[in-house]
């Protein structure tokens, strides 16, 4: 009967397994299409997310399209006269003139045919130069990028690395002497260091040879292309006016690194990271920087939204053919079409850039994907 009763238990066994695993696969089945929710909720969260971050960028660029167009109407300038001074014009064609340039058109027309254009991408055609707007922005397009974008990367560069180590050991000899050195620079005008390091470094003062082209891009009369000897040139033209941006805005990514450092120093998760062995160094790179970077982040990709609009006093000291300089020409006028025209693009390159600084602060910080 024992050798029998074995056969029973098992199979209960048996029967019993059998309805546990039969009752486990609804839970199994019911647990993925909710992990397949979580999944697809999260998407769609992020999606409006998106959305109304693109909506707040559409909302901003109506707003400027608009203020722009009445900053510039407004404009106590007579662009008819600037047009022809200095040549024997009569009234007639004073008129005749305005008539061509749809200055005597009444202001909510001449707002519609604006918004109509830029609709189309017609960003109009320039008084001065007698050329499409866009065809004047493409060709000063990549000088501005070039200028822009090489002290950018110098500036963030020197910047962050300095931030984080003065700000990780405040009122060290180096925090004092970054700290000192940031604040002089960063309230010093642009235009004034660079007409001073255009006096020093390109005719040459005192002991101080000519070292650097006055202004321009490339010396008159070389030819172009890729040879080295042309990128010399360029590079050459190009040491002054970079060195006079990222002098400026390198003290920037000091400033604001150093203090976003300082205030992670007392933070329980770095005396967390130093009670585990971490050595000083990698609790820094791994944990304080990561954390001290945010602030930081919205800078940069503000930095970069100027990135296409150039820096106008500069471009203007050196001579340098950028987007910055051609708006420094509209403005003699002033050019109503030019000037609208690059004030759309620098308006759209700093919206664009802020949506995308809203779309890495999601990534970069996880309080933001839970708000």
């Amino acid at each position: 009967m024992t050798s029998g009763a074995v056969p029973a238990a098992g199979g209960a066994s048996s029967v019993s397994t059998g309805l546990s695993g039969a009752a486990l696969l609804p839970d199994a089945r019911r647990q993925a299409p909710a992990a397949g929710r979580g999944g697809s909720g999260s998407g769609r969260e992020f999606a409006r997310y998106l959305a109304r971050k693109i909506g707040a960028a559409l909302a901003s660029f109506v707003m400027l399209l608009v203020l722009g167009f009445i900053i510039f109407s407004l404009m106590p300038a007579n662009p008819v006269a600037a047009l022809t001074r200095g040549r024997p014009t009569s009234a007639a064609q004073m008129a005749f003139l305005r008539r061509e340039l749809g200055l005597s058109q009444p202001m909510p027309e001449r707002f519609w045919h604006f918004v109509l254009h830029t609709l189309q991408g017609n960003l109009g055609y320039s008084w001065q130069f007698q050329q499409p707007v866009s065809s004047l922005v493409a060709s000063r397009l990549w000088p501005t990028l070039l200028l822009m974008g090489s002290s950018t990367i110098i500036s963030v560069a020197i910047g962050l690395w300095l931030g984080v180590r003065s700000g990780w050991k405040p009122g060290s000899g180096l925090d004092r002497v970054a700290s000192g050195t940031s604040v002089a620079l960063w309230s010093v005008p642009t235009f004034w260091l660079g007409i001073i390091l255009l006096v020093l470094f390109s005719p040459g003062f005192g002991p101080i040879p000519a070292l650097f082209p006055a202004g321009g891009m490339s010396t008159p009369g070389t030819a172009g292309g890729l040879s080295a000897a042309h990128i010399l040139d360029v590079l050459r033209h190009l040491v002054l006016p970079c060195l006079t941006l990222v002098l400026v805005v390198f003290a920037q990514y000091v400033t604001i690194m150093r203090s976003s450092v300082i205030d992670e120093l007392g933070s329980p998760y770095l005396l967390t990271a130093r009670a585990k062995g971490l050595r000083d160094a990698e609790v820094r790179r791994r944990h304080a920087v990561p954390n001290a970077l945010l602030p930081t982040v919205t800078v940069i990709f503000l930095q970069l939204g100027g990135l296409v609009s150039g820096a106008i006093t500069v471009e203007t000291v050196f001579s340098w053919p950028g987007l910055g300089y051609l708006t420094y020409q509209a403005l003699e006028i002033p050019d109503l079409p030019l000037l609208e025209g690059t004030f759309l693009i620098f308006s759209a390159s700093v919206i664009v850039m802020n949506l995308l600084a809203d779309v890495c602060y999601r990534f970069l910080d996880p309080r933001v994907r839970h708000e």
